[in-house]
């Protein structure tokens, strides 16, 4: 069986965006996780509300499954985040949460706004697989290294 691997848009905001591209963040946090992470070639990092565009893109490693209250003692102080409330406010409610390791990141030259390509654009809530209209256009803009496979496939999870 030959493996086929996904590539994510994952919506994000923008602070934190710029702390994974900046290597200031080695971890995001998450309600949910992807279905099969060891499927997922490269996440895409859409910058949410005001920036709204793609700023870069990133490899995963590990994803741990865990408490909340758990991944910050384990995590936070790579979690890019200063306050344990904030992180904790985040996953209010939720049993589990995930903390996505980060590997190799790489911040676009130049910004893409997704509506460029794909006229009826909407942004992921949480992240989706990303279909081949827009997925083309990304992969062209990053260096080889962040790609091990060509992919397919559109699906949308939420945060909740």
């Amino acid at each position: 069986k030959r493996e086929v691997l996904m590539n994510v848009l994952l919506s994000i905001k923008p602070e934190f965006a710029d702390k994974i591209l900046d290597g200031e963040k080695q971890y995001e946090f998450r309600r949910s996780a992807f279905q099969d992470a060891s499927e997922v070639d490269t996440v895409f990092l859409y910058s949410s509300s005001p920036v709204q565009r793609v700023v870069g893109a990133i490899t995963i490693g590990d994803v741990v499954e865990d408490e909340p209250r758990d991944l910050w003692k384990r995590f936070g102080d790579s979690s890019g985040m200063s306050s344990r409330e904030r992180f904790l406010q985040y996953f209010d409610g939720a049993m589990t949460g995930y903390a996505i390791e980060i590997g190799k990141s790489y911040r676009l030259s130049n910004s893409i706004n997704p509506r460029t390509f794909v006229s009826d654009f909407v942004p992921p809530v949480s992240f989706y697989y990303l279909g081949d209209e827009l997925q083309s256009v990304l992969e062209s803009e990053i260096p080889e290294s962040l790609l091990r496979n060509k992919s397919a496939s559109l699906t949308q999870y939420g945060s909740d």
